[in-house]
C-alpha cells in the first residue's frame, strides 16, 4: 500500500497570503523534494496551477471562437503544457 505525506504550502502574491493548499504526495516523492531544499517547491506549485489555468482559458476561448473539434483543442492544449513544462525545466535550472 502507498503511502502519502502531507504537505501544507501557502501560495504568497506580493508577500500577502491569498490561499493555501495542502497536498498529499507519496513519501518517496516528498524525500526527494526535501533533497533539493533550495528549491521553492510552493512557487513551482503556484506557477504549475497557474499555467494550467491559461492553458484551461486559452482552450475554453478558441474553442468559443473557433470551428475547432474538441480533438483540435485537446491537442493544442498538449503542445502548450509541453512548452510550459520546457520552460519550468529552463526557469528551475538557474
Amino acid at each position: 500500500m502507498e503511502r502519502f505525506k502531507y504537505v501544507l504550502s501557502h501560495i504568497a502574491v506580493l508577500g500577502d497570503i491569498v490561499g493555501n493548499i495542502t497536498l498529499s504526495l507519496p513519501e518517496d516523492v516528498h524525500s526527494e523534494m526535501r533533497s533539493f531544499s533550495d528549491v521553492r517547491w510552493s512557487e513551482v506549485a503556484r506557477k504549475a496551477i497557474i499555467d494550467k489555468l491559461e492553458t484551461l482559458k486559452l482552450a475554453e476561448s478558441l474553442a468559443q471562437k473557433s470551428k475547432l473539434t474538441m480533438k483540435d483543442v485537446e491537442e493544442f492544449s498538449k503542445k502548450i503544457k509541453s512548452s510550459a513544462a520546457r520552460r519550468m525545466r529552463i526557469e528551475g535550472s538557474h
